[in-house]
């Protein structure tokens, strides 16, 4: 038993790096974020492949960010990321597809990648921290995607200040209270074993379903994560992930929340075969939303946007676009 412990604990500081790592460019290790001026002050368009990071404060919170599509104009797209996520582990494809329309923020939570302060203990001060960023980027009212636990982050936003959010898009995450949710700690230390014993990435596995259409979809995923191969954002620490995984668990603990106090419209998605946030979480989010609906990828999983990104982008731009 002794033995079994300290090999857990061991294991507690390898999954960390082994979550929120993406193979870097040889050429080209990371040295944290680069701070750079304001988009406004750029003279040409950027990718997510290019586009600098830049810093806010918030709150005695130093936020990381990055930001494109401006001159598109229209309602900004806020992104929330998943548990142990740094901006990095954002899809290009997906960053740039919304952004060829609109107005697109992403930001580490506090304590995370380039992002000064302690980190968040509660889903419930994650969301006041995006609140605070939201509001010190000037922003009036936002549109929210918010993936797995930044589809959480979104819902306690759209509960404590409703009129700050315009729309959401809701993505392989569910309720507080939530089915399997505050056991998601479980599946992924056993999907990091997998991945460390395999010599993967154990987002092959938490994302991404076994069938061969998950495996090739999983593989070409990651490599998109390597597109971007100068200035790279800093890994998640240990401190951060493991407080990330108890924010999740209380949060599946929680008594659910009257959903149907959120007008506003929402859609939802996921995959057929998540396994990191059960799907039935997305169908009972589908359910209590009154404004939503909900759409269901088959041969997927967790990563179900990320599997099937060239029919999702237009789908949520479509959704964002109506009226």
């Amino acid at each position: 038993m002794r033995h079994l412990l300290k090999t857990s604990l061991l294991g507690l500081a390898l999954a960390a790096t082994l979550i929120s790592s993406t193979a870097r460019a040889t050429d080209s290790p990371s040295a944290g974020a680069q701070m750079t001026p304001p988009l406004a002050m750029q003279a040409q368009e950027v990718s997510w492949k290019t586009v600098p990071t830049q810093t806010i404060t918030a709150g005695g919170v130093d936020f990381a960010y990055r930001e494109l599509g401006r001159q598109h104009g229209g309602t900004p797209v806020v992104f929330l990321a998943h548990l142990a996520a740094v901006l990095d582990n954002w899809d290009p494809r997906v960053v740039d597809g919304f952004a060829a329309a609109h107005h697109v923020v992403t930001f580490d939570n506090r304590g995370v990648g380039a992002s000064s302060g302690t980190p968040s203990k509660s889903i419930e001060e994650m969301a006041d921290d995006a609140i605070a960023f939201i509001k010190a980027m000037g922003f009036k009212q936002v549109d929210l995607f918010g993936f797995s636990m930044g589809g959480m982050i979104a819902q306690e936003i759209a509960l404590k200040e409703p009129q700050l959010v315009r729309k959401m898009i809701l993505a392989g995450t569910g309720p507080a209270g939530g089915e399997g949710i505050s056991t998601v700690s479980g599946v992924t230390f056993y999907d990091m074993a997998r991945g460390f014993f395999t010599g993967q990435d154990p987002k092959q596995y938490l994302f991404f379903t076994r069938t061969p259409n998950g495996i090739e979809a999983g593989k070409a995923f990651l490599e998109r994560l390597k597109e971007r191969s100068e200035n790279r954002d800093k890994e998640i620490s240990v401190t951060a992930f493991l407080a990330q995984l108890e924010a999740l668990r209380v949060w599946g603990l929680k008594e659910p929340a009257d959903l149907s106090v959120v007008k506003i419209p929402v859609f939802v998605v996921n995959g057929e075969s998540d396994r990191m946030v059960p799907s039935k979480n997305s169908q009972d989010l589908a359910r209590r939303l009154p404004n939503s609906s909900l759409l269901i990828y088959p041969d997927s999983g967790h990563g179900a946007v990320f599997q099937y990104y060239a029919d999702f982008v237009p789908k949520a731009l479509e959704f964002l676009d109506s009226h």
